[in-house]
């Protein structure tokens, strides 16, 4: 059975291929498009189709629209409340009519076997069939909306879903913290990540407040009105972060953990499971998935690397194939063969080098305080650059995160995370889950590390570490660091600069080397010096 998974409807537009059960490609518009999250989730885009990725997707397993038999859409229309918000009706006359949008943008696709999947059920598939489990899970459900609720819980026995709640619309944590990522004077829908980081530089001040307007029902939760210009002045996008700002962020981000800690503990006393599976953007917030697995009932927490809306092109699909398997990794986009990558250098005229052991280049590079950028095997799908597309540095130097952030031109509270070996991880950071291969966690750095490795450390002590395990090119680049530094650890930021989405392609690698102060390239087998 060859199943199109897409999602359109609101941002991160994505498709994903599933042959037989086997998870063949997924990838998200914007590294094709070089439009960060593919468009804006407004009512009025919802007509666009991730046309690029899902011809991408096509073309890796050799087949065409028309030897489909299942395309999935992570959308409903027949769900909508139609009086929730004033554009709504606009939204789901475009998603009603994603069969035909869809046969316009992939010639030859029948539009009858377009099949409607709703947007949290398909969140749910993204983790729960793709978790590496063997038997049943509980899943956790949050984001910002779907059709008409914000929140699924539920459990998954023998690939079959029973939602034992849900919340509906407009009460939303994913909409609470977009609104105070606005408020904050930051994009909404985009940079929620950033409000994360801010609110390890302040104490939850107004916690009590929050606590009286965030409240938890059985299985489900209430949001009452709150004015956060009482709290904090609306920030502007350029003028500068106070105090108040940050203390506004830490109340809201841990009133958060709060409230998923209750949903967690309510969903483990109704189905006794051991392991819970998270999905939705809620679910990227890495702070709150580490509480969630320290304090948290459950032996194991497994997140999907693109938990957020992208990731539901992926659920989709799995939710309508006739079997299903564990998701193999994060890398499912775009890779490129060496032949591939020379001819791109060629063409761009830049001196390359091909060293005897890239991995070897590297490490000497990175241990003489230089900074890389990396392009090796297949992109990943989801946010996070996770050794495919990525910046590396050496975390010896407290100033390297001064200069990675100007590299990248971000905000200077921002951190940048670890890259460790696995089988060292134990010794470097404790509290988060090892192994943590998708960098959805955060883990207190031990205390004799704090100094050994200062530009990973955020302001709180923690870092949000990438195990590495199984991937031989990194795991040699990372021992031949250590044996030249007596650290295993590197540091790992996405190769992209602000506002553009992480590099794809040998171009995109290029582009990006040329226009920032980046010392080595590694691309493929190659090397370009500055």
């Amino acid at each position: 059975m060859r199943v199109l998974g897409i999602n359109a409807v609101f941002h991160d537009p994505a498709a994903a291929l599933v042959v037989d059960g086997e998870i063949v490609a997924a990838a998200e518009e914007e590294r094709f498009s070089r439009r960060k999250h593919g468009k804006r989730p407004v009512p009025f885009s919802a007509w666009e189709q991730p046309e690029l990725a899902a011809r991408w997707c096509l073309e890796q397993a050799g087949l065409t629209a028309a030897d489909l038999d299942v395309v999935a859409y992570s959308y409903d229309p027949s769900l909508v409340d139609a009086e929730y918000a004033p554009w709504e009706e606009l939204r789901t006359t475009y998603a009603r009519q994603a069969p035909r949008f869809l046969a316009t943008a992939l010639p030859g696709l029948d539009p009858e076997i377009v099949r409607f999947v709703p947007h949290h059920v398909a969140h749910a598939a993204s983790t729960g069939l793709a978790a590496p489990f063997d038997g049943n899970c509980a899943v956790l459900v949050a984001d910002g909306r779907g059709e008409c609720g914000s929140h699924l819980a539920g459990r998954y026995v023998d690939h079959e879903l029973t939602t034992f709640a849900s919340q509906r619309l407009p009460h939303s944590l994913g909409l609470m913290y977009e609104e105070l990522t606005e408020h904050l004077g930051f994009l909404r829908s985009s940079d929620e990540y950033k409000v994360m980081a801010l609110a390890a530089h302040a104490k939850p001040v107004h916690l009590d407040l929050l606590r009286e307007h965030v409240l938890v029902h059985e299985g489900g939760f209430e949001i009452r009105p709150l004015d956060w210009s009482t709290l904090a002045k609306q920030r502007a996008k350029d003028e500068e972060l106070t105090q108040e700002h940050a203390e506004l962020a830490a109340s809201v981000q841990v009133r958060l953990e709060e409230v998923l800690l209750e949903l967690v503990r309510w969903l483990h006393d109704r189905t006794g499971e051991r392991r819970l599976t998270m999905a939705g953007g809620v679910a990227l917030n890495c702070v709150a998935n580490t509480r969630i697995f320290a304090e948290g009932p459950f032996d194991e927490v497994w997140i999907q690397p693109a938990a957020g809306d992208a990731g539901t092109a992926l659920g989709a699909a799995l939710h309508v194939s006739d079997r299903v398997s564990a998701m193999p990794g994060a890398d499912l986009g775009r890779g490129f063969s060496d032949e591939e990558i020379e001819t791109v250098l060629r063409v761009a005229a830049v001196p390359f080098e091909k060293p005897a052991d890239v991995a070897v280049e590297v490490a000497e590079a990175l241990a003489a305080n230089k900074i890389v950028a990396w392009f090796q095997g297949r992109s990943e799908y989801g946010p996070r650059a996770l050794g495919r597309r990525s910046l590396f540095a050496n975390p010896c130097f407290a100033e390297n995160l001064t200069r990675l952030n100007d590299v990248k031109g971000r905000e200077q509270f921002r951190p940048v995370a670890p890259m460790v070996l696995a089988d060292r991880a134990a010794e470097v950071f404790s509290r988060g889950p090892i192994p943590s291969p998708y960098m959805l966690f955060v883990h207190d750095v031990r205390p004799e590390w704090t100094d050994r490795i200062p530009a990973v450390v955020h302001v709180d002590g923690t870092a949000r570490a990438q195990t590495v395990a199984g991937d031989p090119l990194l795991e040699r680049m990372l021992r031949e660091f250590e044996a030249r530094t007596g650290v295993p650890v590197v540091v790992n930021t996405s190769l992209n600069t602000a506002g553009r989405p992480m590099v794809d392609s040998p171009r995109d690698a290029l582009e990006c080397f040329g226009s920032s102060p980046v010392d080595l390239l590694a691309i493929g087998p190659y090397v370009v010096r500055r």
